[in-house]
């Protein structure tokens, strides 16, 4: 299981890398092998606002059907229209060209509220 060291994560099993103000998201390579087969996203249109913590979209799997966590307040800027139309990249790649959408930041404080990786390799031991 692949944890990127420069990423924060969410309890969630999201990931989030900021440039700047914008925060690059997806689901955790744990959160895509827990899930299985990603065969639907359903995700929020640029210039939707996004609340920490709070669902953004969902992705449907072949095992079940979990929330898209906004691991950052913002506006979503893009969305990856790759991952929509083909969502199993998510399962092939979680954390390059399965990103799922861009957010516009608007409170970097809350980046103290995400986990490091070294944070969610501990989350992830305990639930073992």
């Amino acid at each position: 299981m692949v944890i990127p060291k420069e990423l924060k994560y969410t309890k969630e099993h999201e990931w989030v890398k900021v440039e700047g103000n914008v925060a690059t998201i997806g689901i955790t390579d744990y959160a895509q092998e827990q899930l299985s087969d990603i065969v639907y996203l359903e995700l929020p249109a640029p210039g939707t606002k996004a609340v920490q913590m709070k669902p953004l979209g969902t992705i449907e799997a072949v095992k079940a059907v979990t929330d898209i966590y906004a691991p950052l307040s913002g506006e979503v800027s893009e969305v990856n229209e790759e991952v929509k139309n083909s969502p199993g990249t998510i399962n092939q790649d979680p954390y390059g060209a399965g990103w799922i959408l861009k957010l516009k930041v608007s409170d970097s404080k809350e980046l103290g509220n995400l986990l490091s990786s070294a944070d969610y390799e501990k989350l992830l031991g305990e639930a073992h």
